[in-house]
């Protein structure tokens, strides 16, 4: 038991070694880098061409880039991304952190998962598992 044990973390930290940071990937056709903004002449070009349209064409132009940010955000719900997958697998071994790394900071949802690992290891996993599976 205890070699299974060690053997699946040590897998897991070999995952997680390559994954230093959960990245997140924008529904976009051209790349843009977290850290750069847009180019100023551009976003200038963009809002004028928006306001010289009609109101019934910013109406239309308006709907299907909510239609299409409604198609994006169901293809991301659609398949569980390996982080999902890693983090399911430390929510098993260590629930705080799993829950931690998910939320990206220290809020009430660590604190009720570390309470519940602390108190019963089972329910804190559970709990763990729930919020990264977006249940909560």
């Amino acid at each position: 038991m205890k070699k299974k044990v060690l053997i699946l973390s040590l897998v897991s930290a070999l995952l997680l070694q390559g994954t230093a940071g959960f990245a997140v990937s924008l529904p976009s056709s051209t790349p843009v880098s977290a850290n750069s903004e847009p180019d100023p002449a551009a976003v200038k070009a963009a809002v004028a061409e928006f306001k010289s349209l009609s109101k019934k064409e910013r109406k239309a132009r308006i709907k299907s880039v909510k239609a299409e940010l409604k198609k994006a955000k169901s293809n991301m719900n659609a398949a569980p991304s390996t982080n999902t997958l890693l983090l399911v697998i430390l929510a098993i071994l260590l629930p705080p952190l799993a829950v931690y790394l998910h939320q990206g900071e220290i809020n009430s949802k660590f604190w009720i998962a570390l309470l519940l690992t602390l108190l019963f290891w089972i329910p804190g996993i559970i709990y763990a598992l729930v919020v990264i599976l977006g249940g909560a």
